[in-house]
């Protein structure tokens, strides 16, 4: 795994570079992720890995994932990826991706688990809170995860907030034994 992260990072750095210059960091991000999903598809995968497929159809196949509407520098990306037989490390291209653009967009994905359903006025506040205590802007995912029993656990990057009720049970527990 770490492995490919490193082999990805310069493919990634390069990939935003390019989105940054043409002011398009969502759309090569949207591309990016939709062709990491392919690879990630068994069927897929058989294709990119076999020895029997020319990279000639393989670009076609994988510029045909992107669609009509890809640009130029996003067909010449894949060309490269093919070449390279880099095309099975596009989920860490993606993921490094993300963080470039989280970073140079000042923003910040959070996940939120919660025992029960969250109502819009409870996310603003979480929202507000971590706003200010990072410094970012907070794009927020809400999940209900009932093994919590109550409370929230907050993931923003690799910092977690664990405030729920199973963890502080827990807790008091090995405190009683």
């Amino acid at each position: 795994m770490s492995e490919a992260i490193t082999i990805a990072r310069p493919y990634a750095q390069a990939a935003f570079e390019e989105a940054q210059k043409l002011s398009d960091l969502k759309g090569w991000a949207e591309s990016l992720q939709s062709l990491a999903e392919a690879v990630c598809y068994p069927e897929v995968r058989a294709v990119v890995t076999s020895q029997r497929v020319a990279k000639q159809q393989l670009e076609s196949l994988m510029e045909g994932l992107l669609g009509s509407q890809a640009k130029a520098q996003q067909r010449n990306f894949i060309r490269l990826l093919v070449d390279n037989q880099r095309l099975l490390i596009l989920p860490e291209i993606v993921a490094i991706f993300e963080n470039l653009r989280a970073e140079a967009e000042k923003t910040v994905n959070v996940v939120v688990d919660s025992a029960f359903e969250l109502s819009a006025t409870q996310q603003e506040k979480i929202v507000s809170s971590l706003k200010a205590r990072m410094g970012r802007e907070i794009k927020l995912v809400c999940k209900v995860n009932k093994e919590l029993l109550g409370g929230i656990v907050i993931r923003a990057g690799d910092k977690v907030i664990d405030g729920s009720a199973r963890t502080r049970l827990g807790e008091m527990a090995k405190a009683l034994a």
